[in-house]
């Protein structure tokens, strides 16, 4: 599955806005990965995290290209892709029925992008027999994915740094959404 689609983001037309690809991860998408990853937490999650809670949380994982790329063995991993880059991504762990990470560059929020990358993996996890989806979200994806039908189940602190970051338990039962 190289390319799963191709539609511009939400609000814009063709002429509007750019075209955005979505399709599985390569690893010449890991050093985006990193970028988006690093200003998606430190600028996105400024009003839910102080800027300790925040450089903690990135610090947690490499900004390294190799690294994001390893995780792309351990993950099915889904981008969003415009003008070549690399904007938006969401890892899958698909025996668990559960979603990694979904992250997406701070500009272009609420265009839609996040919402499609789920879009995207409820389908695959329907495909693989998945009726219930899990994940563990910050306090900034967490109210987004409350209005897509996410129900909370819980709450958990998690230790990054020598910081402790509240995140949101939540799931959703599976339906077919048409795209």
């Amino acid at each position: 599955m190289s390319q799963i689609a191709s539609v511009p983001p939400a609000g814009t037309g063709p002429a509007r806005g750019p075209r955005i690809r979505y399709r599985q991860a390569l690893p010449r998408d890991a050093a985006d990965q990193v970028e988006v990853f690093h200003h998606a937490v430190m600028q996105g999650a400024m009003a839910h995290y102080s800027v300790a809670e925040r450089e903690a949380w990135v610090s947690a994982l490499p900004r390294d290209a190799s690294a994001w790329a390893a995780r792309q063995t351990l993950f099915t991993t889904l981008v969003a892709e415009c003008d070549g880059r690399c904007v938006g991504f969401l890892e899958l762990d698909l025996p668990q029925a559960r979603i990694v990470t979904l992250y997406v560059w701070p500009s272009l929020t609420r265009r839609g992008i996040g919402s499609t990358l789920l879009i995207h993996a409820e389908r695959l996890l329907m495909e693989q027999g998945h009726s219930l989806a899990h994940i563990e979200a910050s306090l900034v994806l967490a109210e987004r994915l409350a209005r897509r039908g996410w129900q909370e189940v819980g709450e958990e602190w998690v230790e990054r740094g020598g910081e402790r970051l509240c995140r949101k338990r939540l799931e959703k039962r599976l339906a077919a959404v048409e795209t």
